[in-house]
């Protein structure tokens, strides 16, 4: 690829343009191939000279580039977005272990500068819907020799993958001293019923038995017989060898002992056995606290389907100093938190009156599986990834809420509807709660935008990489719906009459990404009875 300034002429037809500019009538993006109207346009603007990239024979463009290498990723339990940007983003597909194989990505992280992939680190829990990693092409084209590197090393499998948990049903025995007060049992209760939940098991009612090593053999026993495919022991007291009362209790069962003790801290004191194929583990006495600590480690790991040994115990030292300890002359820096996904609403606009479908209600029009066309649209919108479904009523509002019932959405009545659009975008905005972060604009006839559609323009919203609106396009047309980050609401409210928000788009272009659908669902309203007849046909 080539780099660099030249004078606007006929010839750079096909060059790319390295940075966005403005003509009389509109910006022109960066990424843009010019052609003869954009160069043109250009020209009667003032511009003299610009800064391209010519692509070279054999090179990739990244879009190209960025859908091929990130096919290979996509396998079960891994969901591969749509290039943006030449970026494609990883998610999971369900909720699981996330493990990697460190190695290979720095191999194709060192193959060239062009290709950066970045992930969540080894070993983490993810929930369905996380993002995993991002590969993003660097420049705008890629050697086609690199290219061909980098699917060799990729085509081996393995880079990433879900190990996915298990819904394990899992015993719990508690042993009492005298000294041990009822509100530690209960703590104990509660800290380990939510860390099974949270790894989609079933907690078993928990059984008490005195701090004694044959009533615990006898709990375990009877707790195997229920069915538990994990057995864990808190003891009253902690462990303090392996021939203890709890580590005893399952040896007396028939069990071994494979670890006592594992350098994670808080979390030491953790004794790890099995019974037959069942794993047993006695809780380290930081168990009764919700905070992380190694038995979260572990019980990943258990929940994943890992065998777990004395040697993967041994291996999960480095990351595992997970408190402060009082001679630290300040508190360390905690360990940042993997930041929650942004909260997306869908707001659909159903106000209108409908006039160019009269006398029908273009809204309350029934499909041939006998839904209301809102319906349709709002049931794509509810099968989304969004957190947050909102309805703008106005034109007969009652039928609107009637054919929706029963659906999880938050109504809101745009009074003044009958002024146009706007009034129906303001009602929609202002009733977004403070920490929605973007919002899909979506009209309320458009019922062949299906949730894939509207999880791809989710999957490209990234306001740090200049992602803040994402519109669908089709052929190179826009469409809709389209995403809008928090920070344009305050424009969009200020709209008037039958304004929409696509005028706002040229004023922001630098912030905007398309994404192509492959189908033209995203151009396609039904707003006249010609149209409405169509749909009506439609099986």
């Amino acid at each position: 690829m080539k780099f660099g300034p030249a004078r606007l002429a006929d010839d750079l037809a096909g060059a790319i343009l390295a940075h966005s500019l403005k003509s009389t009538d509109r910006v022109v993006p960066k990424g843009a191939v010019l052609d003869t109207d954009l160069i043109a346009a250009l020209r009667r603007a003032g511009h003299e000279t610009v800064t391209i990239a010519r692509l070279e024979p054999g090179d990739v463009p990244e879009a190209e580039a960025a859908r091929r290498l990130g096919a290979h990723f996509a396998c079960a339990g891994l969901r591969v977005a749509a290039p943006v940007h030449g970026r494609v983003n990883v998610f999971a597909g369900q909720a699981g272990l996330f493990r990697l194989d460190a190695a290979a990505i720095d191999a194709l992280n060192a193959l060239d500068e062009a290709i950066a992939l970045g992930t969540l680190p080894d070993a983490v829990p993810v929930a369905d819907g996380d993002m995993l990693a991002t590969l993003k092409i660097i420049p705008f084209a890629i050697a086609g020799a690199v290219m061909e590197r980098a699917e060799a090393l990729l085509a081996r499998g393995g880079l990433m993958r879900i190990e996915p948990f298990r819904p394990l049903r899992v015993g719990l025995v508690l042993s009492r001293l005298p000294q041990l007060k009822d509100a530690a049992i209960r703590n104990t209760i509660e800290a380990t019923r939510r860390r099974v939940m949270a790894r989609g098991g079933i907690l078993l009612d928990p059984i008490e038995t005195p701090h004694q090593t044959d009533p615990i053999r006898t709990a375990i026993a009877d707790l195997l017989a229920a069915g538990a495919e994990l057995v864990l022991i808190a003891g009253a007291s902690a462990v303090t060898d392996r021939a203890d009362v709890a580590p005893a209790a399952i040896v007396a069962a028939g069990g071994r002992i494979d670890r006592f003790g594992m350098p994670v801290d808080p979390g030491n004191l953790l004794c790890f056995g099995t019974i037959g194929a069942v794993p047993a583990i006695v809780l380290p006495g930081c168990a009764r606290s919700p905070a992380q600590n190694g038995i979260d480690f572990v019980l990943d790991r258990v929940f994943a389907g890992e065998a777990l040994d004395d040697a993967m115990i041994a291996g999960m030292g480095v990351g595992g100093l997970l408190k402060d300890f009082a001679p630290r002359p300040a508190p360390r820096v905690p360990r940042p938190a993997r930041p929650a996904a942004p909260r997306i609403a869908i707001v659909i606009l159903a106000a209108g009156r409908s006039s160019r479908a009269a006398p029908d209600n273009k809204l309350l029009v029934r499909l041939p599986d006998g839904r209301a066309l809102v319906a349709a649209t709002v049931d794509h919108a509810l099968a989304a990834r969004a957190d947050l479904v909102v309805v703008v009523t106005g034109h007969e509002a009652d039928a609107v809420r009637d054919m929706l019932a029963g659906r999880s959405v938050r109504f809101v009545h745009a009074d003044a509807f009958a002024t146009g659009m706007a009034a129906s975008l303001k009602a929609g905005i202002a009733a977004l709660p403070d920490d929605v972060a973007a919002a899909i604009i979506c009209l309320g006839d458009m019922p062949l935008v299906d949730a894939a559609t509207l999880d791809r323009l989710i999957e490209a919203y990234d306001p740090d990489e200049e992602r803040a609106i994402v519109v669908p396009t089709h052929h190179g047309r826009r469409g809709n719906p389209i995403l809008w980050d928090r920070r344009f609401f305050g424009e969009i409210a200020s709209l008037d009459g039958d304004a929409g928000a696509r005028r706002i788009l040229a004023q922001h272009v630098e912030q905007t990404a398309e994404v192509e659908m492959p189908d033209d669902s995203v151009l396609r309203d039904f707003d006249t009875r010609d149209t409405l007849a169509t749909l009506r046909e439609q099986e």
